[in-house]
């Protein structure tokens, strides 16, 4: 039994479930360790229905599970996010007196945070007597995927001690949240700690660097990666494609694509998107086709980047091809998202009517982006009757979205058709909706600043003022001169 249990630990240890499966079946004994052996095998290579399959089996032989059974199994609901499995083990737990050990409470609270239960979770951190770090950061984990970033933070400042995991779970947090300045403040703090980063923490940084455009900062986290010689996974590799992209430097993408050891359909997606954002709609569509040729299956996410580069190009034919091929060929179902790529390249290209009846005809009910797509196609090529349609649509689906009464009223003044704007524009204040103030940031020496209109909240907003009066003077008396030159070369009757 010795021998066998420890072959089945080797192989489990060694990825080859199939081969330990083997041996466990052909076992003339089999005990609770043999079980679970095998049953966490399959936990951690993400079998879950084949780990609750085993555990029936080994019921049905009338083996009693233990404290490190129940690890496996409760783990596996968690992947699942099967919360009412999960209560009905956590109960089979407390009747059977099962102990509740400090890694089956930290279980049972990843399973309850992961089918977003987090009162539940909360009880049981409550209730442990000894909190050790995976105790916390699990319910930071819990923290964050709510939004409850003051409670997230509280406790990661409570912790007595830290290693890199909680570091990760806050900085991942306020990424997700979309807190990516707060992010990057994080990861200052974390460094002047002593903790060192890991790839983790990298993909985490990089992801927040794509949000804010800081390429300052992604250029050093992209050094920091090759001086301490971090493996450039996949998803790593994929974070700094994103990163260099969005932060405007598709060169670099390209080169990170391919320097990978490795490249997965994920990095496909990401440098096919990289490539339609900015514009390069043919380079685009190569990829896309090398990617299947290399065996690679696209997702819907990757077919959203091709539909985006055929918009960007004005690829009307190839983004029609590409569309019909998402269901014929490759067996997915349009999303809102590629609805709306679809009406954008339609609109941009005049079709205007082929791209109202695409709205009619969707499988799914069309939301605001798809609403907007089309009104704004309407508004560039000046349909004002079907831009109204559109509009009117985007006031039911969303009533307090400034922007939809303010370009609706434009609409109407560049149609000459004033009473109409006046009635938007008095409708906008009956229901109290104000302008949204636009907000820009910028990126200097490493460090981003945001502002919104008239904002005095930075410490020099007097010099930066002094400035852009000083500029705006420059640009009107460059203006000015270049006006004076065409009235000298050609004559008043050249100016406009």
């Amino acid at each position: 039994m010795y021998v066998h249990n420890g072959v089945i630990h080797f192989l489990v240890s060694s990825g080859e479930l199939e081969l330990a499966g083997k041996v466990f079946d052909e076992s003339c004994a089999r005990d609770l360790v043999s079980w679970n052996s095998l049953i966490n095998g399959y936990v951690r290579s993400g079998g879950a229905k084949e780990a609750i399959g085993l555990y029936r089996k080994m019921q049905e032989e009338g083996v009693e599970p233990d404290e490190v059974t129940m690890i496996g199994i409760v783990s596996s609901c968690a992947q699942l996010e099967d919360l009412k499995l999960g209560r009905d083990f956590h109960k089979y737990i407390e009747d059977h007196g099962l102990n509740l050990t400090i890694p089956l409470s930290n279980a049972l609270m990843d399973m309850y945070i992961k089918c977003g239960n987090l009162e539940s979770a909360q009880r049981i951190f409550d209730d442990m007597e000894k909190k050790t770090i995976v105790s916390c950061t699990t319910m930071i984990v819990g923290y964050t995927r709510l939004g409850l970033l003051d409670a997230a933070r509280k406790l990661f400042d409570e912790m007595p001690e830290k290693d890199v995991v909680p570091w990760n779970a806050i900085i991942g947090g306020y990424v997700q949240a979309k807190c990516s300045k707060e992010a990057l403040t994080l990861f200052h703090e974390m460094q002047d700690a002593g903790i060192d980063p890991d790839e983790v923490t990298m993909v985490s940084c990089l992801s927040a660097c794509s949000q804010l455009g800081a390429l300052d900062v992604g250029i050093w986290i992209h050094h920091y990666i090759e001086k301490h010689k971090l493996h450039l996974n996949v998803v790593l590799g994929t974070a700094l494609i994103d990163m260099y992209a969005k932060c405007g430097n598709i060169t670099k993408a390209l080169q990170v694509f391919h320097e990978m050891p490795s490249r997965n359909s994920l990095t496909w997606t990401s440098i096919i998107g990289a490539l339609a954002l900015h514009g390069n709609a043919h380079d685009a569509l190569s990829y896309f086709s090398e990617m299947v040729e290399v065996g690679l299956r696209p997702d819907e996410v990757t077919f959203l980047g091709v539909l985006s580069a055929c918009s960007h190009g004005g690829l009307v034919e190839e983004g029609r091809k590409y569309f019909t091929q998402m269901t014929s060929k490759f067996s997915l179902s349009p999303q809102l998202k590629h609805y709306s790529c679809m009406v954008d390249l339609l609109g941009r290209a005049g079709l205007l009517d082929e791209a109202e009846e695409l709205v009619k005809s969707m499988a799914v009910e069309p939301d605001a982006v798809v609403w907007g797509a089309l009104f704004f196609a309407c508004r560039m090529h000046g349909n004002f009757v079907m831009g109204e349609r559109a509009a009117l649509k985007l006031l039911e689906l969303d009533p307090h979205d400034s922007g939809i009464y303010v370009l609706l009223a434009n609409m109407y003044g560049d149609a000459n058709m004033w009473e109409e704007a006046g009635k938007v524009r008095k409708m906008m204040r009956e229901r109290g909706v104000e302008k949204t103030p636009g907000c820009s940031s910028i990126e200097v020496n490493g460090t981003v600043y945001e502002f919104i209109v008239r904002d005095k909240s930075h410490p020099e907003s007097e010099k930066i003022y002094g400035s852009l009066i000083q500029l705006t003077r420059q640009s009107g008396f460059a203006e000015f001169t270049y006006s004076l030159s065409e009235l000298e070369t050609h004559g008043a009757s050249n100016l406009t």
